[in-house]
């Protein structure tokens, strides 16, 4: 798995090129080309998703109560 470093140059870059309209992605010597706007943005998902699990914040809470019935 990529350090938190490389995962947010990765999100940043992919934000940068999806902003200007273009669907192809250039960084670390490698180019991407997307299909579609909701594939690069089903990729920024998952980005943003591996970043919060690297980063260990909570993005999901639960609450549950009850009346005590």
């Amino acid at each position: 798995m990529a350090d938190l470093a490389q995962l947010t140059a990765w999100r940043d870059a992919l934000m940068a090129a999806r902003y200007r309209g273009v669907r192809t992605v250039e960084y670390d010597g490698k180019r991407i080309t997307y299909a579609s706007d909701g594939e690069m943005a089903a990729a920024l998902a998952d980005l943003n998703r591996q970043i919060a699990g690297a980063e260990g914040r909570v993005s999901v809470v639960r609450i549950q109560s009850s009346k005590g019935l």
